[in-house]
């Protein structure tokens, strides 16, 4: 498994992170032929179970291996890949408030839904920041119907977007957008 990406700022070394978290891994990986079983409207409903379960006390940690396995799977369903173990790990490094140095090729694009629909089950709107207005419309065309199949909302804020267009997408579970513009 090549981990030289994941860079955590503190004293843990990327093998010492990767054995820590090969555990949650498997427990997304052990998930998986639950969620190939359910039905699209199965898969949507998940998300609520999950906030319901989050407002009644469970940690977004305690979420993650359900929520990333859903991710997984609504990317399956609409994508047509499907996210490796090592960015399994990126988006718990992402969710963890660390650092996940990637270079181009390597699946930052699969990484940020991971950790980013985790968090929004929280109900706090969540901001994927990309570089340029071209990437944020990019993606948000590209990874929002993984977010939309497992029903959240999907805004982009670019340059030149109309007032009531940039409420709308501020207002949405998942914003993707630019530093300036956001």
């Amino acid at each position: 498994m090549v981990l030289g990406w994941i860079k955590k700022f503190g004293e843990e070394s990327p093998e010492k992170l990767a054995r820590r978290l090969t555990p949650i891994v498997e427990r997304v990986g052990a998930l998986e032929p639950d969620l190939q079983s359910l039905t699209d409207t199965e898969l949507c409903c998940k998300t609520q179970e999950l906030r319901d379960r989050h407002e009644a006390g469970e940690s977004l940690d305690d979420l993650l291996p359900e929520a990333f396995a859903a991710v997984r799977e609504a990317t399956v369903r609409t994508v047509g890949d499907r996210q490796f173990d090592v960015q399994i790990m990126g988006g718990h490094v992402l969710h963890s408030g660390h650092i996940a140095e990637m270079k181009t090729g390597e699946g930052k694009t699969y990484v940020a839904p991971l950790a980013a629909y985790l968090n929004a089950l929280s109900g706090h709107g969540v901001h994927i920041i990309t570089v340029n207005d071209y990437l944020a419309r990019r993606d948000r065309e590209w990874m929002g119907p993984i977010f939309e199949t497992l029903g959240m909302t999907v805004g982009v804020i670019y340059h030149d977007l109309q007032s009531s267009e940039r409420r709308a997408a501020y207002a949405s579970d998942i914003t993707y957008g630019t530093n300036n513009e956001f």
